[in-house]
């Protein structure tokens, strides 16, 4: 399997896949993804060269969006001066379920960070979304807090507010990497505020 950078001509692929995502979520009793995540936004992120795809020959596995910029109320100003990438809309085919793509996945944007010279690797995870948020904790990652007050991207209230981070580090991920080399942090502004989750 390798990763590579998302081109606009994925748009559609992305948006059935989390459309695909959203069935599955649904069927396991949790309301996450259930409203349409804006079309603009997320060719934006595909053309600001921050959405990574998972593909095993001529399949989607997965996908990843990693950027430096936090969804504006979920994290303090002392937080985002720290240098960080944050982890948005990681996906995992179906197909693919069982075979710790998600978990090599994480380690890959994990070594990327670090590659970059972030220190850590931060994510907001659907609040109600239990089963989630302990598959975040096994992968090392630790709760900050939960954030409920604030508007989604999608223009409905807060869903996504359960934080956590962990350190980036160098991983053996197993993947074939063709993204382009991520720049240095130190070349990056301080982190931004962003509508994008």
């Amino acid at each position: 399997m390798r990763i590579c950078s998302a081109q606009p001509h994925d748009l559609a692929k992305l948006l059935a896949f989390r459309q695909e995502a959203a069935a599955w979520l649904s069927r396991l009793g949790t309301d996450q993804w259930q409203r349409p995540y804006p079309t603009d936004k997320l060719l934006a992120t595909i053309e600001a060269g921050q959405v990574f795809m998972v593909r095993d020959g001529d399949t989607t596995a997965a996908t990843i969006t990693l950027t430096l910029e936090a969804e504006e109320g979920l994290w303090a100003e002392d937080e985002l001066r720290e240098p960080s990438l944050f982890i948005n809309k990681l996906t995992v085919a179906r197909t693919h379920a069982d075979q710790n793509v998600g978990g090599r996945l994480l380690d890959w944007a994990g070594d990327r960070g670090h590659r970059a010279g972030a220190k850590w690797l931060r994510l907001d995870a659907w609040t109600t979304n239990t089963g989630l948020q302990a598959y975040y904790l096994r992968q090392g990652f630790q709760h900050i807090r939960t954030v409920r007050q604030g508007t989604a991207v999608n223009g409905g209230p807060r869903v996504s507010g359960w934080l956590a981070q962990r350190a980036t580090r160098p991983a053996a991920h197993g993947f074939a990497d063709d993204a382009p080399a991520p720049e240095r942090v130190a070349q990056w502004p301080i982190q931004r505020l962003s509508g994008m989750q």
